[in-house]
């Protein structure tokens, strides 16, 4: 559909069947987002500089020379530098939610929007491989997707098409959600249950990234990032939509 009739068309749906808000269930009108009210959009906490390198958690406050991420001090990281978009609070995580409990897809238009607004984050992207972190099999058959790849197809979107995706790791083994665990039940739960895909070629001098959700102890992406430096990867970060 020619992209002018395409938002005609759209905005002739929003007249008829008004939007609510993924946050607050309140009415969206205005705003730069879809499904987000304006008052839920302005609550966002897109990460600005400056921020840790590791994990892209911003730092507050005064700089200290030297300062170590107190939400990553005890990971011991197997990738190079980490960048995320927002702090996973409120708006962002009910964005989250949507798509990974809610089967939300209409979401990651409203994702792909933040990724552009955040600074330096489609620079980072640009000229780099993807590589969404998997999920088992059986929880990819129960949800229907697997939504590091759909974020991973808004990062290349947010890049303006200067990245490509491919599925180099597979999930071996079928863990429970590790929401709820430390760094150090996560670490164990994690052992052995990743590998490489059949198949897969990886070329040492390319700039891979690991895409996921959400960083929370970096544990998961710790994980894959080890299965790709055995593979011969040599220049290997990740990047996160959300931190929290």
């Amino acid at each position: 559909m020619n992209p002018l009739l395409q938002h005609a068309w759209r905005d002739t749906l929003d007249v008829v069947f008004p939007r609510s808000c993924v946050n607050c269930a309140g009415l969206v009108e205005g705003g730069r987002l879809r499904h987000l009210c304006m008052g839920c959009e302005q609550s966002l906490r897109i990460v600005q500089a400056p921020h840790c390198s590791t994990c892209g958690h911003p730092y507050y406050g005064e700089m200290l020379d030297n300062r170590i991420c107190p939400h990553c001090e005890l990971l011991v990281p197997v990738f190079g530098a980490g960048k995320t978009a927002v702090l996973l609070k409120g708006s962002a995580r009910s964005l989250i939610h949507a798509l990974k409990y809610h089967h939300g897809l209409h979401v990651l238009e409203d994702i792909t929007a933040i990724m552009r607004l955040v600074p330096g984050y489609a620079d980072y992207l640009r000229g780099t491989v993807l590589v969404p972190v998997p999920l088992h099999p059986r929880k990819l058959r129960e949800r229907g997707y697997n939504q590091s790849r759909l974020l991973a197809e808004c990062c290349v979107q947010a890049a303006d098409g200067q990245a490509r995706i491919e599925e180099l790791i597979r999930r071996v083994v079928d863990t429970v959600s590790q929401t709820h665990f430390d760094r150090a039940t996560r670490q164990e739960n994690l052992k052995n249950a990743f590998a490489l895909a059949s198949g897969a070629a990886i070329t040492p001098g390319q700039h891979y990234l690991l895409v996921d959700d959400v960083f929370t102890t970096g544990s998961t992406l710790n994980a894959c990032a080890a299965i790709l430096r055995r593979a011969g990867c040599q220049n290997l970060d990740v990047i996160t939509f959300g931190h929290g």
